[in-house]
């Protein structure tokens, strides 16, 4: 048999509470009166938060179509005088190399002297040369002479006892003649012979490899026990007077806008040295296959300075006036470089321009401003032409 127990009451406010079967249990009750304070409490926020947000700024106008633009600080770059200066690389070498070889008969080399790196001075001696031959054939040649004088004395005896029997009749007219002109064959071969000994030891000096100039020893390819004759490669190279020079590669343009005597600093490759020179050459040709020229800059000696080395040289090409922007306010695509412009109806401009040198303060701008304009400084690269944008000036 089954039982259902339902019992009903009502509480003092009305309130009816059911309770089906044993396990059924009163549901809570909300006061009244605290529904009532917390609806309070939030008007009272509310009313709070509004008064701080209604005094902490102007009101915004509703219909203010820029007030919801991006802001940009811009800046109004004006004219100002820039030192032009061209960046160009290119390679170090020798101003004056000069190759220095065999210029006598040559032969076995004895001693080197010198190495690569040495600095050396006129007439010094760089490479010696077996000439235990040639000694002696000066030798012979001297005994030559000794023998060309003996025969130029016999001679003139001869000729002055000639000369006094002529008086007495004993010897003719015919025979002086002749006797004198054995006297003169006699002292012309001496001096043919002291011509020769001249030559040989002439010759022999040769035989040593001597340093043309005062100079830098820039390369040596010889060593001793090596045989080398007048057809042999130079064996050494020196730098005339220890100069160098920069061979710098220049586009048409760049060269029209330097001349002889332009001031330069030359930093090489892997160093942060500058060395200064000036140009003494510019080439008057251009490379038909890389449309480029060169200008040969001079510089002192200085060991950092290695012949067949890159290195950079910053070319001063004089004044002139012109719009400096910082780096961050100039961009670039395909198309090339361009700004950023904010015009009287605060839309953003682009504005194609060509750079020039980059100086301390900024890119010159050569051609597309005049300096009046209101130019976008940062985040040009998210604006699109045509876009409204909230101008702020720079603060300085």
């Amino acid at each position: 048999m089954n039982y259902e127990t339902t019992i009903t009451a009502e509480a003092a406010d009305g309130v009816t509470t059911e309770f089906a079967g044993a396990r059924a249990l009163a549901a809570p009750t909300i006061p009244r009166w605290l529904i009532i304070g917390g609806l309070g409490l939030f008007g009272l926020l509310l009313a709070i938060a509004a008064y701080f947000a209604l005094a902490g700024g102007e009101p915004v106008a509703v219909d203010d179509d820029n007030s919801q633009a991006p802001a940009v600080t811009v800046v109004t770059p004006g004219k100002s005088t820039v030192s032009g200066e061209i960046e160009a690389p290119g390679t170090l070498a020798a101003r004056r190399p000069m190759p220095v070889g065999v210029v006598g008969e040559g032969g076995q080399v004895l001693r080197v002297t010198v190495d690569a790196g040495d600095w050396v001075q006129q007439g010094q001696v760089l490479a010696v040369i077996d000439r235990s031959v040639q000694v002696q054939q000066a030798e012979a040649q001297a005994a030559q002479i000794d023998v060309a004088r003996a025969d130029a004395n016999l001679a003139q005896a001869n000729l002055d006892r000639a000369l006094q029997l002529v008086a007495r009749g004993f010897v003719s007219k015919a025979d002086v003649d002749r006797l004198t002109a054995t006297r003169d064959a006699a002292v012309a071969r001496v001096k043919v012979a002291e011509a020769q000994l001249r030559e040989q030891r002439a010759r022999n000096q040769r035989l040593n490899i001597l340093a043309p100039a005062t100079g830098y020893v820039l390369s040596r390819s010889v060593e001793p026990g090596q045989t080398v004759g007048a057809g042999s490669p130079a064996l050494f190279t020196i730098a005339s007077g220890g100069e160098m020079e920069m061979l710098a590669q220049l586009s048409e343009e760049q060269l029209a806008k330097l001349s002889v005597g332009t001031m330069a600093s030359v930093i090489p490759t892997g160093s942060e040295q500058r060395f200064s020179g000036q140009i003494w050459q510019i080439a008057p040709v251009i490379d038909q296959t890389t449309r480029q020229g060169t200008a040969r800059i001079a510089l002192s000696f200085a060991p950092e300075l290695r012949p067949g080395g890159f290195a950079t040289a910053l070319i001063s090409s004089g004044s002139f006036s012109a719009t400096v922007l910082p780096e961050s306010a100039v961009l670039a695509d395909g198309k090339g470089s361009f700004v950023y412009l904010v015009d009287k109806n605060n839309k953003a401009v682009r504005r194609a321009v060509k750079t020039g040198a980059v100086t301390a303060g900024g890119i010159a701008i050569t051609e597309g401003l005049d300096g009046s304009e209101r130019v976008v400084l940062r985040a040009g690269g998210f604006l699109n032409p045509g876009e409204s944008v909230n101008p702020q000036p720079l603060k300085k």
